[in-house]
């Protein structure tokens, strides 16, 4: 019978795969390549198993944060920001995208939010370059879609290690308690900027609330899904051999 590499436990060959694939996100595992034995089961291809983590720590004039990802985990989160709103559609991206997310950051509110919001996307889209390492057998591509009642937010997304942004839409209001809406594209564009992925945005509606929420949802689906590893590739999911 196929032995889950993540538990050790045997499964019949019609309940391996659905039982793996819980097995990893529990764990917080991944793995940069895999090979199918005759008997089905699956052998790691020359490295071992490692938690898709990071750590990262920003000080400037104007901010200070500390941040903690792991990638694979299960949208558990602690944020403080000093902007409420910000914190809210954080909490959320950590919940939809099963990200475990810490940050704690203090900044010049008292100027406005700019650099808190730029620097938080600063330092989590490093984060998540450096959690995803070599990105060997992740999926790479995603594309979601999100509704928030009358609003609907879509991502389209490649980890390729090129980094670029594009946003399409306009807010209904211009602020949402202290946050201003066109921070939410310039967060994005500073995640994707460091964590050296393409992202695409664009949003409809009549609320700015659900504009931006159903944004931060959307791109939290997005890698969630293009970070998942597919247990067919071995190695990097590119012609080139590398991102």
């Amino acid at each position: 019978m196929p032995t889950c590499e993540y538990c050790n436990k045997n499964f019949s060959e019609r309940g391996i795969g659905t039982h793996r694939r819980w097995c990893k996100g529990k764990t917080g595992l991944a793995f940069g390549g895999f090979t199918e034995t005759e008997e089905g089961d699956l052998k790691v291809s020359g490295r071992s198993p490692r938690a898709r983590k990071a750590e990262m720590t920003r000080k400037t004039n104007e901010t200070a944060i500390e941040l903690a990802l792991n990638i694979d985990g299960c949208g558990e989160s602690n944020i403080n920001t000093g902007i409420g709103f910000f914190d809210h559609v954080l909490e959320s991206f950590a919940t939809h995208g099963l990200f475990d997310l810490d940050i704690q950051a203090k900044g010049d509110v008292e100027v406005d939010g700019h650099h808190t919001i730029e620097d938080v996307g600063i330092v989590l889209g490093k984060a998540f370059n450096k959690a995803l390492g070599d990105k060997g057998g992740i999926e790479r591509f995603s594309q979601r879609s999100v509704p928030m009642d009358e609003t609907v937010a879509t991502v389209v997304l490649d980890i390729s290690g090129r980094p670029y942004f594009k946003f399409n839409g306009d807010f209904s209001e211009e602020s949402v308690g202290s946050f201003t809406s066109s921070m939410a594209p310039h967060f994005f564009q500073s995640l994707a900027m460091n964590a050296k992925i393409t992202l695409n945005c664009s949003v409809t509606g009549l609320n700015a609330h659900h504009e931006i929420e159903a944004l931060f949802k959307a791109v939290a689906k997005s890698i969630d899904d293009a970070t998942r590893i597919d247990n067919r590739r071995i190695g990097s999911p590119s012609t080139k051999g590398e991102l």
